[in-house]
């Protein structure tokens, strides 16, 4: 078995990727680092593994624990990568960064819209962008690799193939995403508490969420993004709109560019979140509005799969030459 080193493991995506890889056929979590909760049971943090992870127990930071393992995923707090680079990157196994620390291919570009230097823009050209429907060569060929987030994951699913076939203008393009709330990571706060969410949908992060970086690198169009906080726990629904260039189906557009993915969905229903939920799927549609002139396009996604711990998963296939589904499912819980 393939033995994963998990770092971030007490958070909503670590817990994902340890649910994943208890049923993935050749990866076995071989040490789950938590510092916020380093020396509980993985059954105290995550009591839904109890099953999977009778007596585990979450690790603090150690370099030397890494010794005999075959794989890291990490999914960190912004900057723990950089800080931690020499150390996770030393061993010379793949290594899947779900953190935004290396997704951007500029260090001008990282400090525009984080605000901050990069610490560690030597490295930003040795990671390959981890979403397999766009990238899935290169994934298969690097050891480093920046798995996108799941806003990014869901805008660019729906605008990449549209921007491709001239389909739509590469100005003026807008994307409403709303989120649940897991995406926001485990840790409480007054925004994200039950009384500030139940009942409540708001926008937050307008004109320069940094997530939009990643949405005009992939697309290569420009983006106006607003995200917004839904009441729910999981789940990606992104809408976008853009000008079309001229008569055009968007639907077909999609379904050509996706056809043979096991993971993508293309089809005439508007999509709901509740169809990904705890699956690695994404779902799609498009219309072309022809009295204004709007092309429409939809992607629902599971934050924590398709938008994390999945993609992840997905990339780490690729990386160790397995059968990219393996562990994941394209079928989403229902109800």
């Amino acid at each position: 078995m393939i033995r994963a080193a998990i770092l971030g493991a007490s958070g909503y995506v670590g817990g994902e990727l340890m649910r994943l890889i208890a049923g993935h056929p050749a990866i076995e979590v071989g040490v789950a680092f938590g510092a916020s909760n380093a020396g509980q049971k993985v059954t105290a943090v995550h009591p839904h593994l109890a099953i999977a992870y009778p007596g585990a127990a979450l690790a603090a930071w150690d370099p030397g624990l890494l010794n005999g393992c075959d794989l890291i995923l990490a999914a960190l707090p912004h900057g723990e990568t950089q800080r931690l680079a020499d150390q996770l990157l030393a061993p010379g196994i793949p290594f899947v960064d779900l953190g935004a620390d290396f997704r951007l291919n500029s260090a001008a570009e990282f400090e525009r819209w984080y605000g901050e230097p990069h610490s560690r823009p030597d490295l930003l050209e040795t990671f390959t962008y981890g979403l397999p429907e766009f990238f899935r060569d290169e994934i298969s060929h690097s050891k480093r690799v920046a798995a996108p987030g799941c806003y990014p994951t869901a805008a660019s699913l729906a605008l990449r193939p549209l921007v491709e076939a001239g389909g739509i203008d590469r100005q003026g393009i807008i994307v409403d995403a709303a989120s649940g709330v897991s995406g926001a990571g485990r840790a409480a706060s007054a925004a994200t508490h039950f009384c500030a969410v139940d009942g409540n949908y708001r926008a937050y992060g307008l004109i320069n969420h940094r997530h939009t970086a990643e949405m005009e690198m992939v697309s290569g169009a420009s983006v106006l993004f607003t995200p917004h906080l839904m009441a729910a726990s999981r789940g990606i629904l992104a809408t976008c709109y853009a000008r079309a260039t001229g008569p055009c189906d968007p639907l077909a557009i999609l379904r050509e560019a996706y056809a043979g993915e096991k993971f993508v969905h293309v089809g005439e229903t508007p999509p709901e979140t509740k169809w990904a939920t705890g699956s690695n799927a994404a779902f799609l549609t498009a219309r072309h509005d022809e009295r204004t002139g709007t092309v429409l396009a939809l992607a629902a996604i599971d934050n924590l799969g398709k938008g994390a711990a999945g993609q992840m998963i997905q990339c780490a296939n690729l990386m160790l030459g397995l059968d990219e589904g393996a562990g994941l499912s394209n079928m989403g819980v229902y109800p």
